[in-house]
């Protein structure tokens, strides 16, 4: 298994993001989509991640910076056949890594409300995510759960 930054410049990713946009438009409303397209991820201040086994995209994530203090992870997605494997947490520990190692010292997330996102909610949660205030531009959601956690 291989995390490595990601240029976003293969088709590969691209349909993979493609897929995370229409399954977060099935399950999430118009007005509460929040996943960022490719155009959205190829901006300074954002690190975009892929994970990769055996030459296969498995999973990615992103993290943006708010400010020099803050973070915010975006994008977090591992493929279906892949979910239950430790990926997503291999991942997210890859990104809380990088995010002491930058000197941030809180980093939140955005994640849908809906029963679809309940395994990653309780993912955040194992790893020290607590439900906080909307931050940055967001504005309170009920399809939205804000998740914050201090470095």
């Amino acid at each position: 298994m291989e995390i490595k930054i990601d240029d976003l410049s293969s088709s590969e990713i691209a349909e993979f993001l493609e897929e995370h946009i229409r399954e977060m438009k099935s399950v999430s409303p118009p007005e509460s989509k929040h996943a960022l397209d490719l155009a959205g991820l190829r901006k300074p201040e954002i690190t975009f991640w892929t994970v990769w086994d055996d030459g296969r995209l498995t999973g990615c994530g992103a993290m943006k910076e708010l400010d020099t203090s803050h973070a915010e992870i975006k994008s977090m997605r591992t493929t279906a056949l892949s979910r239950g494997k430790g990926i997503a947490s291999m991942l997210l520990q890859h990104i809380l890594n990088e995010a002491k190692l930058r000197g941030y010292r809180r980093i939140s997330l955005e994640i849908g409300s809906m029963p679809f996102f309940e395994p990653a909610r309780n993912l955040y949660a194992k790893y020290g995510f607590k439900n906080c205030a909307p931050f940055s531009t967001y504005k309170e959601d009920p399809n939205s759960v804000f998740m914050a956690k201090d470095l």
